[in-house]
């Protein structure tokens, strides 16, 4: 197995060992249990977490690590976050599930293609953190590449190179929410640094489409309302979720006009090493692309034909 994950800049190996000891609940998830012999309880750990994340992902595309970032992690975490806040790139459009904008004429007026919600939201870009912070170091750290790897039933994994979409954090306001809509990646991992004291659940649909087969009806029903085959997650802070998005539909409902912001940093990682985002939908999250963006859009090869 490789996994490619560059420690953060300023730390050695000793001081990245120890800051992730102080981030991550090792007892827990004792990461280095991996390479440890087959008589230490610790590699039994690693491998009962492993197992644990697969089952949710064979069954239904979502795994939680309950409480994976210490209580301390998280605060600091929460701490990155405000301090990066002015960052965000807030905007508020109406959009369909495929984060399309504009009415298809092909479709009718009640197909999910024509069908809009308001996104209002924001996103801190992955430039706007320091060389050296704490959610940066949870985000790179090999030995996380490692055990998502091995949870995602892979051989390879690495950072998302996105200069902007890489290493995020999504920012819901009072008032605000995600709509309805899938993933770009097939997969996504966060970690929820501070909830909604009302509102901002993630409800999913699991497995709604795959890629010969759009699932246009079933999609039709959750957006009229349906609850048929939704989950509603009681994430905490801490909480890591591994989630398949690029076929199961999912949303953050809406935070109460009288909580407090929900905040969730989110690691993006890829199969293979080098991959940019797509220049539309880097538009749409951050307001702005790079030359980065542009040169790898002239040679984007599409893995799928689904709508986005």
């Amino acid at each position: 197995m490789s996994t490619t994950a560059a420690a953060p800049s300023g730390l050695d190996e000793g001081s990245e060992a120890a800051e992730l000891s102080r981030l991550i609940d090792h007892e827990r998830y004792p990461l280095e249990g991996r390479d440890l012999p087959a008589s230490d309880s610790r590699h039994a750990a690693y491998w009962n977490v492993v197992e644990h994340a697969r089952s949710g992902l064979r069954s239904d595309g979502c795994a939680v690590l309950k409480r994976f970032v210490t209580p301390d992690g998280v605060r600091q975490l929460n701490e990155e976050i405000v301090a990066a806040k002015p960052q965000t790139h807030f905007s508020t459009q109406v959009i369909n599930p495929y984060f399309h904008t504009h009415v298809n004429a092909e479709f009718g007026d009640d197909h999910p293609v024509n069908t809009f919600t308001e996104r209002s939201s924001g996103f801190i870009p992955g430039d706007a953190w320091p060389p050296v912070c704490a959610i940066d170091a949870v985000f790179r750290a090999p030995q996380l590449c490692r055990l998502l790897a091995d949870c995602l039933e892979i051989d390879d994994l690495h950072c998302y190179a996105d200069p902007l979409a890489g290493l995020t954090a999504n920012i819901l306001d009072p008032g605000q929410q995600f709509p309805w809509h899938f993933d770009t990646n097939d997969f996504a991992v966060t970690v929820l640094v501070q909830p909604a004291d009302e509102g901002g659940l993630f409800e999913y649909a699991p497995a709604v489409r795959s890629a010969d087969d759009e699932g246009f009806e079933t999609i039709g029903g959750l957006l009229a309302g349906g609850r048929d085959g939704v989950h509603t997650l009681d994430l905490q802070p801490g909480d890591l979720q591994i989630f398949r998005g690029r076929y199961s539909l999912h949303r953050v409902t809406r935070v109460a006009a009288s909580s407090q912001p929900r905040h969730a940093a989110i690691f993006a990682y890829t199969h293979q090493p080098g991959v940019i985002g797509r220049v539309e939908r880097t538009r749409q999250l951050f307001g702005r692309v790079l030359t980065e963006h542009e040169e790898a859009e002239r040679s984007r090869v599409r893995e799928d034909d689904l709508l986005d």
